[in-house]
């Protein structure tokens, strides 16, 4: 019974903590030169102008020869921890964010394409991909949010299971609309 009262109030202290907050939920597409990412997405509200989101998505890669093979497809699911500061505290308005992903993607590529050494494989990866972003929030009806956005960054294969496969600089173009509680 200890437990259960300590649980209970526990919970009820985190509903109420979070109901205080300015809670978004909602889904983002980005799309970079060698593929796109689509998610769904928590924006926790902390304080009048900033955020702290939590992203689960699946991303599709297509290297193609932006890698070290000649051509690289695949894919994985991951996740993404990030924090944002807007300059108006209703977030309708300009904003600046760093955010940290982690893919676990699958890489099919092949090489010397339509010869008679063709050679192919399998790749699995864990991909770091930090990132600093800006977009702007257009809020309608206090409780819709569209917020386009772009972002800079790296992105490193931190582990490699099979060959090499391409990593580095990255560009993403994103939308993001969210229903805020």
């Amino acid at each position: 019974m200890k437990y259960f009262l300590s649980f209970f109030f526990l919970f009820l202290f985190g509903f109420t903590y979070l109901q205080a907050q300015n809670i978004g939920i909602g889904i983002e597409a980005q799309k970079y030169p060698a593929g796109h990412i689509l998610s769904g997405r928590v924006d926790i509200g902390v304080g009048n102008y900033n955020t702290f989101n939590i992203r689960v998505g699946y991303n599709f890669a297509r290297h193609e020869d932006f890698g070290v093979h000649q051509d690289e497809t695949g894919g994985g699911w991951g996740g993404t921890l990030g924090y944002r500061h807007y300059t108006s505290p209703n977030k309708s308005n300009w904003f600046l964010g760093i955010r940290t992903d982690l893919w676990f993607n699958t890489i099919d590529w092949i090489d010397f394409i339509n010869q008679p050494d063709e050679v192919r494989g399998t790749t699995d990866i864990v991909v770091l991909q930090p990132v600093i972003e800006g977009g702007y929030g257009l809020l309608l009806n206090d409780r819709i949010l569209i917020a386009p956005s772009v972002a800079f960054g790296w992105e490193w294969n931190i582990k490699v299971e099979g060959s090499d496969v391409g990593e580095g600089a990255i560009f993403l173009g994103g939308i993001q609309v969210s229903y805020r509680f």
